[in-house]
């Protein structure tokens, strides 16, 4: 018998979490807009942390690696400043920020995660850090406002805010969980690939927060690409405080049941990363059928996704199904190109690997649409996958080719 789900989107952001307060301020690391935000537990919470494959880390990564384990209590961020490839100098400041947060808020450094996000390179300027995290802690509160400034905060690119909330009922008691995230470019499949902080009311061991996270990030934001750059910062951070007295154990329906609403909301805001992706004009919802196996799929998916030729294709809304045909052969999966069909919404477009009559208006009805749902069926196993990516615009290259200005 499968398990019943009772999982309800609801309105707000972190602070809907009993117990957790966030705050968003500007200290001046941006021109104008908020720059530095904290996220605050009442009580210790088990913390799990996810983070980016590539070999170039930040800081504030490495911090975070070291740190994880432990009992968290609070969360400093900033955006604007990556406090990446700074070095010992850089590694100091962050430890800093744990610190300067610590005596803020009475509570030990080792029980605060810092991340940062924004231009790579440069040092942070702790002089204006210093200000602003005195000053977000005394703007901290459970108010709905708290988690709207915090999740404007994290932005750097990004046009519009990204938060979820979710609330599940379970046989011993209702259950809570929300987060926000932030990301607009450097977006690709692999790990997070930008930031998310995720926060819970459930009682549950740091094994099993792990492990479930781990699940979900991989079929969340592992699934999504913009630009097909994997960031030096990307880290998703779980908090769960255990408020709502109801607890998850690996051996029962409940843990199942969590899994399902912590996938929920990463998919919900792994959406919003990439519908705000740099310069998109459209989402592409790529199927990937008929699969040898979920890695083949999720590989070819990655293929195509983030083909510039693909990209520029659906941003022309031009139906170039021989475009996608190429990708999906560089993306070093074997199949069968003769038995390949592509679909763009409705309209098949290419059957057993050649061109069909097809009627363009229609296809072409489907790519002005700004998500563009596009089927691949390989004829060559049972597994399947969906990930989601964006066209490529001239207002992609005018934001990066400016970004530090």
């Amino acid at each position: 018998m499968g398990i019943k789900l009772d999982i309800q989107q609801v309105d707000g952001g972190l602070t809907i979490i009993k117990g957790i307060k966030a705050s968003g301020i500007s200290c001046g690391l941006k021109k104008s807009k908020k720059d530095l935000a904290v996220i605050y537990s009442e009580q210790p919470a088990v913390a799990a942390g996810v983070f980016t494959r590539n070999l170039v880390q930040a800081a504030p990564v490495k911090l975070c690696r070291e740190r994880v384990g432990n009992l968290i209590r609070a969360i400093v961020i900033n955006s604007g400043n990556a406090n990446a490839c700074t070095g010992e100098t850089g590694f100091k400041h962050a430890c800093q920020m744990a610190e300067l947060a610590g005596r803020e808020l009475k509570i030990s450094p080792d029980q605060v995660l810092v991340c940062s996000t924004g231009v790579i390179g440069q040092q942070l300027p702790m002089y204006k850090i210093r200000t602003g995290i005195s000053q977000a802690v005394s703007a901290l509160t459970g108010e709905a406002s708290g988690a709207l400034n915090a999740a404007e905060a994290i932005l750097t690119t990004d046009t519009v805010i990204k938060q979820a909330a979710y609330r599940a009922s379970l046989p011993q008691g209702a259950v809570h969980l929300a987060g926000i995230a932030k990301g607009s470019g450097m977006i690709a499949p692999n790990m997070a690939t930008m930031l998310a902080f995720l926060v819970t009311d459930v009682r549950i061991s740091r094994g099993l927060l792990q492990k479930l996270l781990i699940r979900a990030v991989d079929s969340s934001f592992n699934l999504i690409t913009v630009d097909g750059d994997t960031s030096t910062n990307d880290t998703a951070l779980l908090l769960a405080n255990g408020a709502s007295g109801v607890e998850i154990r690996e051996d029962g329906h409940s843990s199942e049941l969590f899994y399902r609403m912590l996938e929920k909301a990463c998919r919900r805001l792994a959406y919003q990363v990439v519908a705000d992706g740099e310069g998109t004009t459209k989402v592409i919802a790529l199927t990937i059928s008929g699969a040898p196996d979920h890695f083949a799929a999720r590989r070819l998916a990655k293929a195509v996704l983030n083909s510039p030729l693909v990209k520029t294709a659906f941003f022309g809304q031009d139906a170039n199904w021989g475009r996608i045909t190429s990708a999906l052969g560089n993306a070093g999966v074997h199949f069968d190109p003769q038995k390949v069909d592509i679909y763009l919404g409705p309209v098949q477009v290419a059957a057993a690997g050649g061109a069909v009559d097809f009627n363009e208006q229609a296809a072409g009805a489907v790519m002005q649409q700004t998500e563009v749902p596009v089927l691949v069926d390989l004829h060559a196993g049972k597994a399947k996958v969906t990930a989601w990516g964006t066209d490529l615009s001239p207002e992609y290259v005018n934001i990066n080719s400016s970004y530090r200005s």
